[in-house]
């Protein structure tokens, strides 16, 4: 295929995620918002489906942290995604400070506050729009990953995300994102409440542990800031799905 033929190509494809990103669909029936948050609640506190679950909480824990490191001027780095779902994110910059407090901060924030995001687009009827927004992260991420196994992780999660907006029929695109919607917001409290139930020393080498080392404030002092804070993001999603079922 010619030059021309594969920019016309990528010129159709962009204008199709165009369109679809910036039009609304109508809300899915009830079945959807409540059997999603269902099983997204079983996801969640199974043991057997946990580690699968946490890794794609870990994408966004480290997407967060990346994305707050440039807002505040550090030069990111890189970023790795390893099998035991933990991740690294490594940037450039100042040791201390305001900026170095909240990069780390925003890893196990990251998830709640994304699931936010997400249950405002759907209440807005825009499942595809979320759909595709998760396909960029993918995307923007790859470029940053440094290793392997994080590499097929972003393309696995990516490609799958893709195809549903791409080729899904309704009402399947529509159950992605409120599935996606209920994971980020239910997952968001369960990496802190493993914390707190590790003791000093399981701690150790963690986000709230460094913030401890950067701030002078006390880890459990941080661990539960972030824990309250995602429920709070837990409790805006709700509230902000809640109507959809109420109105029908």
């Amino acid at each position: 295929m010619s030059a021309d033929g594969l920019l016309a190509g990528a010129g159709l494809v962009l204008a199709r995620v165009w369109a679809d990103a910036t039009s609304r669909q109508p809300l899915p029936a009830v079945w959807v918002v409540v059997v999603t948050g269902v099983v997204a609640a079983v996801l969640v506190v199974s043991s057997l489906t946990w580690h699968t679950v946490r890794t794609g909480v870990t994408v966004v824990h480290e997407a967060g942290h990346a994305l707050v490191a440039v807002l505040v001027g550090r030069r990111l780095a890189g970023i790795r995604l390893h099998s035991d779902t933990s991740g690294v994110t490594l940037s450039r910059g100042r040791p201390t400070g305001p900026g170095m407090v909240a990069m780390l901060a925003a890893g196990y924030l990251a998830p709640a506050a994304l699931g936010v995001v997400a249950a405002l687009l759907l209440a807005a009827g825009r499942p595809l729009a979320l759909l595709w927004l998760l396909v960029v992260m993918a995307l923007l991420l790859l470029v940053w990953v440094r290793n392997a196994y994080g590499a097929l992780v972003l393309v696995l999660l990516g490609g799958l995300v893709a195809a549903l907006g791409w080729w899904g029929a309704e009402p399947w695109p529509s159950v992605a994102a409120y599935l996606v919607t209920w994971l980020l917001l239910l997952s968001a409290p369960r990496p802190l409440l493993e914390l707190l139930g590790r003791g000093p020393a399981g701690r150790r080498g963690s986000d709230p542990e460094q913030l401890a080392r950067v701030s002078g404030v006390p880890v459990l002092v941080w661990v539960w800031f972030m824990l309250l804070a995602n429920l709070a993001g837990l409790v805006v999603g709700v509230l902000t799905l809640l109507p959809q079922l109420l109105e029908r």
